[in-house]
């Protein structure tokens, strides 16, 4: 499954992955799961927001376990985050079958779609619009950097937009939802750990700043005579950094535009996108006031216009402590005594903490040796996925199996 998924929407310069929401390289990964999932049995199935399920068992008859992640990633991004929770349900299922598992809950394996926000600039709109954390009027707004629509692009694709929106009937059938995905991070390479289980998500956001100055001859306009956004954008960079490393917190502008775009012309506009992320909503709200009241006094010292947007706002998801004290003890059970499985926090967002208002949800984490993440060095080395694969075995036999 590894060697089929390894090439598609694989940039030959970079080696790192472009899989975004709706396109090419999209709709390979989508017809490659829709593969794997009939070539084993199961129901395929699409629902209304273009999230893929395969079933094994009668959906109707409630209380499934469900696992799954994503397949679409970053711009040049890593080839496990996402595709190895996908990869690792439907090696578990196999695991499963080859222990002659009988399962007395139906079970499933999804792809969500358009977790990362690549394309439309919002992370997670598959499972968000299925929790009607997303309506359906603010989905039909999303665009991409062409100007493309989120329905759009979904119906280029050969999808209904119409569809689109709340699925509270699905998530009513769901009993738990628990997401494998690489470690973002090196906690578990620290500790020694193979695999290690979620305790929470930290509050994250992304903010849009907008920079407006005034458009000029990079030449022969004097410097006093300057009204120029770069100044107070690449100030407001550094303040971010300095905020997030006294609240021990993070902060990071990795996105830009810039107008008009010239070598030799003065922006008249440079707008930047803040991630900024913390263990708490009282620390987030430090950094991210600290980072804004800079940001503004850079601007007036400037001469500089600011406008600031906050485009999304996840705050912090404590994963359902009966569920997650379940799984504790199921991969505790072949331990000895005085050892556990590691639970630790993650900056990162996903699936399953969007899914947590409306269904238990928990997570594993497979050791990321160099804690890379959305880059082409991302790694997992392969015995820490096969080791991962069979804790999601136990895992799903121990909750859905008798």
């Amino acid at each position: 499954m590894w060697r089929e998924l390894q090439p598609i929407g694989r940039h030959s310069d970079s080696g790192g992955y472009r899989r975004f929401a709706w396109s090419g390289a999209d709709r390979d990964c989508r017809d490659w799961f829709e593969g794997q999932a009939r070539s084993r049995g199961l129901s395929y199935e699409l629902d209304r927001n273009g999230n893929q399920w395969a079933w094994l068992g009668d959906p109707a008859a409630g209380d499934a376990v469900v696992t799954g992640s994503h397949l679409d990633s970053v711009p040049d991004g890593g080839a496990f985050d996402g595709p190895l929770g996908v990869v690792s349900s439907f090696a578990a299922l196999d695991e499963l079958r080859s222990r002659n598992a009988r399962f007395a809950k139906p079970l499933a394996i999804v792809n969500f779609g358009d977790e990362e926000g690549a394309r439309f600039g919002l992370a997670c709109v598959g499972s968000r619009l299925a929790a009607g954390e997303l309506t359906v009027e603010q989905a039909r707004q999303l665009r991409d950097g062409d100007g493309v629509s989120l329905p759009q692009a979904m119906e280029a694709a050969g999808y209904d937009p119409d569809a689109i929106g709340a699925d509270p009937e699905r998530l009513a059938r769901i009993g738990a939802f628990v997401e494998l995905h690489v470690e973002q991070g090196r906690a578990l390479d620290l500790s020694g750990d193979q695999v290690g289980i979620a305790s929470a998500i930290w509050p994250h956001g992304r903010w849009r700043f907008d920079f407006r100055g005034e458009a000029n001859h990079a030449g022969t306009t004097r410097l006093v005579d300057r009204r120029d956004p770069m100044l107070s954008y690449a100030e407001t960079v550094l303040a971010a950094r300095r905020e997030a490393s006294l609240a021990g917190a993070v902060a990071t502008f990795g996105k830009i535009s810039v107008e008009p775009n010239g070598v030799n012309a003065i922006p008249s506009l440079v707008r930047g996108w803040l991630d900024s992320r913390a263990a708490d909503q009282a620390t987030l709200d430090t950094v991210v006031s600290g980072i804004e009241k800079a940001a503004r006094e850079y601007a007036d010292e400037h001469g500089v216009q600011l406008d600031i947007v906050r485009e999304s706002f996840t705050p912090v998801v404590e994963f359902e402590h009966a569920l997650r004290d379940e799984i504790a003890r199921i991969l505790g059970r072949e331990k000895e005594a005085d050892l556990k499985v590691p639970v630790l926090g993650t900056g990162a967002g996903h699936d399953a903490g969007i899914l947590s208002g409306s269904i238990p949800t928990a997570m594993l984490f497979v050791r990321n040796p160099t804690g890379v993440s959305h880059s082409p060095a991302e790694y997992a080395a392969e015995d820490d996925c096969v080791a991962g694969v069979t804790a999601l075995a136990d895992v799903l036999e121990g909750l859905a199996c008798t």
